[in-house]
């Protein structure tokens, strides 16, 4: 099977053209592939293939072998790799995922994709919609105990339980935490725990932050399925959703990531764009 690793900011995809390979089992290749001792080593599976309604569709599969319906730092990838292997003549690449139609915009140098502007849609704040079963229309600034639900994450570490979060999902749901200290944040231990809180049912992605002005902030991410990861798109736009419905930042940020800086904007149109980096790393055959 052949692939192409990429990434974006530092969270890598093996990526897998449906158009020309099989794949019997997604869920099982995932989870082999992206293992950084025995596989290529990924925080997921990526599926790029036909779609009747965009260019192309994009399938996601987090390194435990989970699906997800949607990945920022992915959609640039596919987006690039549409429009570099002339799947759609570009710059403008309609992808099709688990979570609607998303529209990319390439920025094309020498016949090379430098950056990608996407439009995410419009975020959904409404508890339901998220999901979460705390009892409120909003997650906004909502004082959250949370338990030891994950006890696999540390059995040694103390966990501290006392958080303020603001949830968003963004066709996948995330958990905000504004914090003074980013350093200090124990993210192997807090984020199995968030991510399998029973307030969340599907899981969430937990994203720590700090506000460095009203047009900068700086995070840390636990991702559902994947763990820490060094970068995550919907996340960032979650946090540029979470900062102004808080008032904390405005509707137009950049986002400082492990990987790298993400711009984030929530429009008029209350669709949130998100504009970063993708790179190809390498291609290869699988025989695993």
């Amino acid at each position: 099977m052949k692939f192409t690793k990429m990434h974006g900011l530092g969270n890598d995809y093996v990526c897998v053209n449906v158009f020309e390979e099989h794949v019997e089992n997604p869920p099982v290749l995932a989870h082999a592939v992206s293992d950084r001792h025995t596989g290529i080593g990924s925080d997921g599976l990526i599926l790029i293939g036909r779609s009747e309604a965009a260019d192309v569709r994009m399938t996601v599969y987090n390194s435990d072998g989970s699906r997800a319906r949607m990945c920022g730092n992915g959609i640039r990838c596919v987006a690039k790799y549409a429009v570099e292997r002339g799947l759609t003549p570009g710059p403008e690449v309609r992808i099709d995922t688990d979570a609607g139609m998303k529209v990319a915009e390439c920025h094309v140098v020498d016949g090379v994709v430098r950056s990608v502007r996407v439009d995410m849609s419009r975020p959904a704040l409404a508890a339901s919609e998220i999901p979460s079963t705390i009892p409120v229309d909003r997650i906004i600034d909502h004082p959250f105990h949370l338990r030891q639900s994950y006890p696999q994450a540390s059995a040694c570490a103390e966990l501290h339980t006392e958080y303020v979060i603001t949830c968003v999902s963004m066709g996948n749901p995330h958990a905000v935490v504004f914090v003074d200290d980013l350093v200090s944040i124990d993210l192997d231990n807090i984020g199995p725990n968030f991510e399998h809180a029973p307030e969340f049912p599907e899981g969430v992605n937990t994203h720590f932050v700090r506000v460095d002005s009203p047009r900068h902030v700086t995070m840390r991410t636990w991702e559902r399925g994947s763990g820490a990861t060094r970068a995550c798109g919907t996340g960032a736009c979650a946090v540029c959703v979470a900062g102004s419905v808080t008032k904390r930042t405005r509707r137009k940020i950049t986002a400082t990531l492990p990987g790298g800086d993400l711009d984030l904007e929530w429009a008029d149109n209350d669709h949130v764009y998100m504009t970063g980096p993708a790179v190809e790393v390498f291609t290869g055959n699988w025989h695993g």
